[in-house]
This record gives C-alpha cells, structure tokens and sequence, in this order.
C-alpha cells in the first residue's frame, strides 16, 4: 500500500564528498521537528530534580558489574584504560586552556569546523546550544561554555553485528579511543583561532547527549532510548565538544522516527530483557517508550553491553533511506520478521530466530539498586536482623567502608 508524502529531509553524504541524500517521510509517519516535550515540564524536573550520573546515582552495582561481565574482554579493556586515561584527563582539564590566536571580528566559524570535524572522520556533525538542563547535578559548574558541537562516529559494522560478543565490545571502545583523541585535537583548532574549547566524552559525561543531538537535526530519539541517525542509525558514539566560538546553530528535523518506532516494534520484540515498554509515556518532560532499567542492565552486564535493539533496528542495519522509502512504497518495516534482521545469539544460550527469545530465572535480575553507601546500609541492617549487634571491630570495618564510598563520591563531584 502506497504512502501519502508529508515531507523529505535533506543530509550531507554518509562520507565527506558524498552526495546529499533525500529521506522521504510519510503522511502517517510525521509529527513534530525533533521530539514531542513540554520545556516547562523539562525545566521543573532540571531544577527541582536534576539529573545525576549514574557512576554516582547507580554505584551500587557498577562492583557488582565488574565482577559479574564476561572475562574473554579483560585484556583488550585494560590496554582500553590505559590508552584511556590520558585523553579523559586531557579532557577534563579542556575547559580551562586558554586560546593561543587571535578572534575575527565578525566571524562565524560553522563551516570550518563542519569541514574539518567531517575530514577527520565524524559522520554527523551538527551544532546547538548547549542545553543546562540535561546537565548531570555534579558537572553543572565544570560546564563552561554556550555553543554544543554534536559529533557522532560511527563503529565497525561487522563487528557490532555480531553482538553480543567481544568484537561488539571492541567495536565500541575502538570508536571512543578515536573520537576521544580527534576531539581533543578539536580543541586545539578552536584555540588556534582564538576561542575556547571543552571535550564532553562519552565515558564521563556531563549529561544525556541525545537531546542535543535532536536539536542539531541529527536525528530522533528511537524506542530503544538511543539516537537514530540518518546513516547509522543507533550505531555510533556521541561526543559534545563545547565552545565559546561563534557558530550558527542547526534547526531540528521530523525523520519520521518518533512514529515509525510504534509501528516497527522489533527492539521492543527482540530485546532479551523484555526492557523496552510498547507504549510512549510523559518522562520528564518528553514523550518517549522509557527503558526499564532494572530489566536492561543486568543482561548488558553478562553479555558483553548486548546490544541486541541496535543490532535489530532496521535504521541502524539497512539505513533509514531505504527504510522509509520501503514503507513510502510498502506500509511495511523493511526486514521485520525475518531473521536476517531479527535473529541474535546469545553466548551459553544459542541462536534466537525471529519470535524466539532467551528466558531467565528470577534470580538473573537481581543486582545491587542505588547508591553504594546506601547499599552498604541496607546490608548492614540485614546483618543486625540475623546476627545481632556486631563488635566494635565489625563496626569500625562498616565505618571505613561508607567512609571509602563517600570519598569516591567526594573526588568525582571535585573533578565535575
């Protein structure tokens, strides 16, 4: 059955000299340039309610995590760390380099830095302001600068096709090792012409990226909570690099996205956890299908980030071209129901075709919630429910524990 036509959205090449691609976007499919919200909603949640990182508002279970994810990553993630740490020091400091040229009066620097982000290998680029109110509570003061450069890098197809595995891992580690560096030289650029620059990476963010993303026109935000973009769908890492360089910002753009997830429904079928709701709720502020944790993580834990709604998206395996030209044409999703699209193996569980999915016990789920001190707390009461009132010696070794957790939490609100 053919589709009436609401619009088309015009995007640069998925390579730097390729040409403009068209994506058609049907009647039934459009709503609203980026994603429906309420600012006045979304103010009041920043502001009585701010956001928090979840190194600190989730530290219960990052231990748990470690000690609970697949072993056959350790070494590659080591050498990760190690090549690592440098470049999130080197960006945490950013901010604070002061600029070694001299400003143009009058200069608008968008297309130099559009070019030289694409030249050096970013598959979206797109600018914005950059919005206060997605910022983690703990990096409110660190976040120094107005205008968002929005930077997407796209990862290794084959490799993260095979999720979830190890080489699904690297490829997604391989890419923030890359762009963590390529924006860091950024900067430097930034400087030279005479303004300020500050690396927001991926690891240690300073907030959920996505809505700046959204803004910038760089796509919408998919049911599985990721950013569908035009090329690559969800396939890719998000970096902000913030500047006090004049720049003109991006409009944003209705792809489709926000209705074609309710007919397409394959991350919501496909996603081992059972994680992703059918249906879009209000969410601070935003309509969206909110992700359910509690379901989500524990299965990325065990299986290597799983990955299994990015894998199965069709965006993100065909292009979103094709897709809505296949649904323009069609009235259907483009792969859904078969397994070339839908099937995914799990390690230790097998190979899940179109319709099938792994079943986990009670117990699977289970996993420390909050914050560490909390968690901490909590085992603690249960100790004196079974075992009375410990020593002073027991007692002294609780003490230090909480004081060790405080103090992480101390250094990471110092270094935001």
């Amino acid at each position: 059955m053919v589709k009436q036509l609401s619009h088309r959205v015009k995007r640069p090449g998925r390579l730097q000299g390729d040409p403009e691609v068209e994506i058609p976007v049907a009647e039934d499919l459009a709503t609203v340039p980026g994603v429906p919200l309420n600012p006045a909603d979304v103010a009041f949640y920043s502001r009585e309610y701010p956001l928090e990182t979840q190194a600190i508002e989730k530290s219960a279970d990052r231990q748990w995590a470690l000690a609970n994810q697949s072993k056959d990553f350790d070494d590659f993630r080591e050498g990760h760390d190690e090549r690592m740490t440098p470049m999130y020091e080197a960006a945490l400091g950013s901010g604070d380099v002061e600029p070694t040229g001299t400003p143009v009066p009058g200069e608008d620097l968008t297309d130099d830095i559009r070019r030289l982000a694409r030249e050096m290998g970013f598959g979206e680029v797109g600018f914005t302001r950059y919005d206060r109110r997605y910022t983690f509570a703990g990096k409110k003061r660190w976040a120094r600068y107005e205008h968002a450069i929005c930077l997407a890098m796209e990862q290794d197809y084959v490799k993260t096709q095979s999720g979830p595995s190890p080489d699904s891992d690297i490829a997604r580690f391989e890419t923030y090792e890359i762009q963590q560096e390529l924006c860091l030289k950024l900067c430097e650029y930034l400087r030279s012409r005479g303004y300020h620059g500050q690396v927001h990476d991926g690891s240690d963010c300073s907030g959920p990226y996505i809505p700046m993303f959204v803004a910038a026109g760089l796509g919408q935000l998919g049911a599985n909570g990721q950013l569908l973009s035009p090329h690559f769908g969800s396939r890719s890492r998000l970096m902000l690099v913030t500047t006090d360089a004049p720049v003109t910002y991006d409009e944003p753009a209705d792809y489709g996205i926000h209705k074609f997830c309710q007919e397409c429904q394959v991350c919501v079928n496909r996603c081992p956890g059972r994680a992703i709701p059918r249906d879009k709720v209000w969410w601070r502020g935003v309509e969206r299908n909110k992700l359910i944790y509690d379901r989500c993580r524990p299965v990325m834990v065990k299986y290597h980030g799983c990955a299994a709604c990015m894998i199965v998206c069709p965006i993100q395996k065909y292009g979103m071209k094709p897709v809505m030209e296949h649904y323009v044409e069609t009235g259907e999703v483009l792969g859904k129901g078969s397994d070339n699209l839908e099937g995914f193996s799990l390690k230790g569980k097998g190979y899940f075709a179109s319709g099938e999915l792994p079943q986990f016990d009670r117990e699977f789920f289970e996993f420390p919630h909050g914050r560490e001190e909390d968690w901490l707390f909590e085992k603690f009461k249960e100790r004196l429910k079974t075992a009375g009132v410990p020593g002073e010696a027991e007692l002294a070794d609780f003490a230090n524990e909480v004081m060790e957790v405080l103090e992480k939490g101390e250094t990471t609100f110092d270094l935001a």
